[in-house]
């Protein structure tokens, strides 16, 4: 069976450790999780991943890093692995990026910091459901 991952991306390290924490105490053991701090160390990760054979089933990317913005690390995700569910985590993303995200990165969910954990865990299982 082939492995299925999660990976989380954000530039600030304590709101990795918390979205892992928080997806990987929920669904343990039914995922693997990685994380990258920038939208560059993603990319490089998903590219070792995918010829690992490893099938990435969400990206949840902060929208506002350094070098590359959310919206664009992921139009540029799915242009490359269309198959990818993304969610986009935000404090502070325009309007106008995440519809440019729904329409170019098949966006499923934007979800605002400070996020609930309820919630957050209620949008991924029912896009993962969904898929």
């Amino acid at each position: 069976m082939t492995e299925a991952l999660i990976l989380c991306v954000d530039d600030e390290s304590v709101i990795l450790e918390t979205l892992q924490e928080q997806i990987s105490r929920h669904f343990g053991a039914e995922f693997l999780y990685e994380a990258a701090e920038s939208s560059e160390e993603a990319l490089e990760i998903l590219e070792e991943l995918h010829q690992e054979g490893v099938k990435i089933v969400l990206i949840i990317s902060d929208w506002l890093m350094p070098g590359m913005r959310g919206d664009e690390f992921l139009i540029s995700v799915h242009d490359k692995y269309p198959d990818i569910t993304t969610m986009m985590l935000t404090g502070q993303a325009d309007q106008a990026a995440i519809e440019r995200a729904k329409e170019e990165a098949n966006l499923s969910h934007c979800i605002y910091k400070p996020w609930r954990e309820e919630e957050l865990l209620q949008l991924i299982t029912t896009t993962l459901e969904s898929e």
